[in-house]
């Protein structure tokens, strides 16, 4: 992909387009979907409206229980699996068990994540957002690629946020083992990772057809917060004194539903066919953003060069090998 990519393509819908003016008139039936943290806030309703479309969804899962609990709310054929992206051990034992149900994989939806959490060691010592957001999703989607390959032009979705235009991949220090540790700066190189990841592995996909993106899904109150206490929310501006949405918090912010549209459009429409690797937004592919772009939106240069993804491609190679 290119800079020259990351441009507004007119899709017609907007930023809180609701799932059925997403899906409408788009069957899936016959297709096979993962969508890891399917089973709660924005993932739950990526999974519903999937399943709603006709596709078979199968979600990994690190709570049972929970999956349970909130998968038994959706009609049709959803599944589910036990699953912990920051063990790579699981990771493999879910992939196997992948390959005994299905024979191929047409969606494939990088959906779970962890945000702003206290400094934590996964894998071989690798800094948590980083381990969990990128490393154990680029560990799934290598186990999954050959599935993905006899599929008839399969989509990857990684879900980034507007969280990357912060900072990009810290090269001289990625676990955060010589400086001192930032959860934001963290969780901007993780997001920036699940970028750069879709673009290298587009390429890889074209072979076959396949296409992958990255997407912000925009603003939504889900799980996702909980490493962050009430207060430094109303200091971040998102909450009001009494924990009610601010209101200068409430244009910006979305649904649950709304924050699942950006990734359906990513994973169906014909629009995107010819470019891959780019990252969207608001249910279109993201501008790149300039002097006038307000922080919450856009896409920053960063995660538009195909070195640098190729760059981080090699390390996770070498990361995943050592561990």
């Amino acid at each position: 992909m290119a800079a020259a990519d990351q441009k507004p393509l007119g899709s017609g819908f907007h930023a809180k387009s609701e799932p059925h003016e997403i899906l409408a008139g788009i069957d899936l039936t016959g297709k096979t979907a993962i969508v890891t943290g399917g089973y709660s806030g924005i993932g739950l309703e990526t999974t519903r409206a999937l399943v709603g479309a006709g596709a078979t969804v199968i979600v990994p899962v690190r709570d049972p229980a929970k999956a349970e609990e909130n998968l038994s709310t959706i009609e049709g054929d959803v599944s589910s699996a036990k699953m912990d992206l920051a063990n790579l051990d699981s990771v493999r034992s879910f992939a196997s068990s992948v390959y005994d149900s299905i024979e191929t994989l047409d969606l494939l939806i990088n959906n779970a994540g962890t945000m702003a959490c206290p400094l934590d060691r996964v894998g071989s010592g690798w800094e948590s957002q980083f381990g969990i957001n990128h490393m154990g999703h680029f560990a799934l989607t290598k186990a999954l690629l050959p599935l993905l390959e006899k599929a008839g032009a399969p989509r990857v979705v990684a879900l980034s946020s507007v969280a990357h235009k912060r900072n990009g991949i810290l090269w001289d220090d990625i676990q955060f083992e010589h400086s001192e540790y930032d959860k934001w700066v963290a969780y901007a190189q993780a997001k920036s990772a699940n970028a750069l990841f879709a673009n290298a592995l587009s390429r890889r996909m074209q072979s076959f057809g396949g296409r992958s993106f990255s997407v912000h899904p925009g603003g939504i109150f889900t799980p996702l917060q909980r490493h962050l206490p009430q207060a430094e929310q109303i200091a971040l501006g998102w909450l009001g004194a009494g924990g009610e949405v601010s209101e200068a918090a409430k244009p910006m912010f979305k649904t649950t539903t709304q924050g699942c549209t950006t990734t359906l459009w990513a994973a169906t429409s014909a629009l995107l066919d010819d470019m891959p690797g780019v990252y969207c937004e608001d249910c279109d592919v993201a501008q790149l953003a300039g002097e006038k772009s307000l922080p919450y939106q856009h896409c920053a240069p960063h995660i538009t060069v195909d070195a640098d993804a190729e760059r981080l491609w090699e390390i996770s190679e070498t990361l995943l090998a050592a561990a």
